[in-house]
């Protein structure tokens, strides 16, 4: 028994794909590096999320210089909620979701900010702090309302779902939630959790925090095992949508529900990570053999 156990993990792990025979079998002969900026810069990926159609949250502004920031913000502070991103920041770095309240104060990760402050971080976005010291631009869209099924399994952040894609079929899946540790933030290395996604059925699986399985968020206790997700289907289809309108044909497709349009693309990555392999408990070499 053991000896059939220890045959079964080594094949598993044998499917595993690390970063070097990522980079050489998946990333270098399917995404040609002078395409890297359509992924890798925000307002580029949403110009041509726009051309084909796909859902995408609104685009309310871009400000490329400190002195186009206080034109932008008129137009924009008519909105109650909006967030606030680099174009070409990463891992979720220097997104910052505000929102008015009733006495019309700005109100981020549940502080009041001041329009000072809005117009200090958008200029550090601009001057590359979260884009490794490069000249950025400050992307300013509507900010996502998250589908009630995600509140069930915990009430706080934006929750996505990570596809990957390979030419233009999706192959493993997860739903990346926020934690009490992650100040809202799903990216798993910012302590945000993992949960498995059967793609045959649209049902979740496992979470995983990193280091250990549990059948639960670890916050709210809510199982989540076996749980059917909204509109998989349609998930699935704006996958291959978004895949099919990039000349890159490896990708990590970030897809969130919104509460009243349903599926909308956040980002796509071309450099995608190699967690989701952990938190479905299967390597991706297993899911490509099969494409």
């Amino acid at each position: 028994m053991l000896s059939t156990f220890s045959n079964m993990k080594s094949r598993r792990k044998s499917q595993v794909v690390g970063l070097n025979e990522r980079n050489i079998n998946l990333i270098y002969p399917n995404n040609p590096k002078k395409h890297y900026p359509l992924a890798d810069d925000k307002v580029l990926t949403k110009e041509i999320l726009h051309q084909y159609a796909i859902p995408c949250a609104a685009t309310y502004a871009v400000i490329e210089y400190n002195s186009d920031i206080k034109k932008a913000w008129e137009y924009c502070k008519k909105y109650t909620t909006m967030a606030i991103k680099p174009a070409n920041g990463c891992g979720g770095g220097g997104i910052k979701i505000i929102k008015k309240d009733l006495d019309h104060n700005w109100i981020s990760s549940g502080k009041i900010i001041s329009e000072r402050q809005i117009f200090q971080h958008m200029a550090a976005i601009i001057m590359g702090f979260f884009s490794l010291g490069s000249h950025d631009r400050v992307l300013i869209e509507e900010c996502i309302e998250p589908h009630p099924f995600f509140h069930k399994i915990y009430p706080q952040g934006v929750p996505d779902f990570r596809i990957i894609t390979l030419e233009h079929k999706p192959l493993m899946a997860m739903l990346r939630m926020p934690t009490d540790k992650s100040d809202g933030k799903a990216n798993l290395h910012q302590k945000g959790v993992g949960i498995g996604v059967d793609m045959d059925n649209g049902t979740l699986t496992e979470v995983y925090d990193g280091k250990q399985y549990f059948d639960h968020h670890p916050d709210t206790n809510f199982k989540v095992n076996g749980i059917s997700i909204p509109y998989w289907k349609e998930i699935l289809e704006i996958s291959v949508d978004t895949a099919k309108a990039f000349p890159l044909n490896y990708l990590g497709i970030d897809i969130v529900i919104d509460k009243i349009k349903g599926p909308q693309i956040m980002e796509i990555n071309v450099r995608p990570g190699l967690g989701i392999q952990l938190v479905n408990k299967k390597g991706l070499k297993e899911v490509t053999q099969k494409k």
